[in-house]
């Protein structure tokens, strides 16, 4: 009787790919080239500077709610495994989207590319994460508020980037703020785990 797949595995698997999609984002930095004061070569460098920071603040989002996903995961079904695999394939897309916008500059184009793969990444995090909560009949950390308005302005971001690149930008920063704040589902666990403790009595 074959094994049942063992979500540590996927886990592991998962935290080692996104572990070398950071690491080849650092590696695309690049100090500029002599001839440029200091000050310059950091005022130039700036806007990908923040869009790497960008980036990166993504991708540590999906890496910390993808272990609070698979936490109440007993069993890895296909199903969960190739969702799993389309997630990690759309957030390797992202280094290549941010030294897009290294090479081309923050143009509506690239940034409208950005965002398209910001989108994709939205859009396989959400089957994933669908498909895990049906399995565990657990309900998804996130409401299902930020989920819907976090896949608006990212698709909403696309069209916009031809109108205001920047504008683009903020609207997919704004996602990014709204998942630095832990679920509530993750509160509750955090409390459950660190119970307040009672008042200590005088023993006089």
């Amino acid at each position: 009787m074959p094994k049942p797949l063992s979500p540590g595995r996927l886990e592991a698997f998962s935290d080692g790919v996104i572990a070398v999609i950071i690491t080849i984002m650092v590696l695309e930095l690049e100090v500029p080239a002599r001839g440029i004061s200091n000050l310059a070569a950091i005022r130039e460098e700036l806007p990908l500077l923040l869009v790497y920071l960008l980036s990166f603040v993504q991708i540590g989002i999906y890496w910390v709610n993808h272990h609070y996903l698979t936490d109440d995961l007993e069993q890895v079904t296909h199903g969960i495994l190739w969702s799993n695999l389309a997630l990690l394939f759309s957030l390797s897309l992202v280094p290549w989207a941010t030294n897009w916008v290294a090479l081309r500059g923050i143009t509506p184009f690239s940034i409208a590319l950005y965002s398209v793969v910001c989108a994709l990444a939205a859009v396989t995090w959400l089957i994933l994460s669908t498909i895990i909560c049906r399995s565990t009949r657990q309900p998804l950390a996130g409401s299902p508020v930020k989920q819907v308005a976090s896949a608006a302005l990212y698709l909403g971001a696309i069209p916009i980037a031809h109108l205001s690149p920047i504008a683009a930008l903020g609207m997919i920063a704004i996602v990014a703020i709204l998942w630095l704040l832990p679920p509530r589902k993750v509160l509750e666990r955090t409390r459950n785990i660190h119970p307040p403790q009672p008042p200590h009595s005088d023993p006089r």
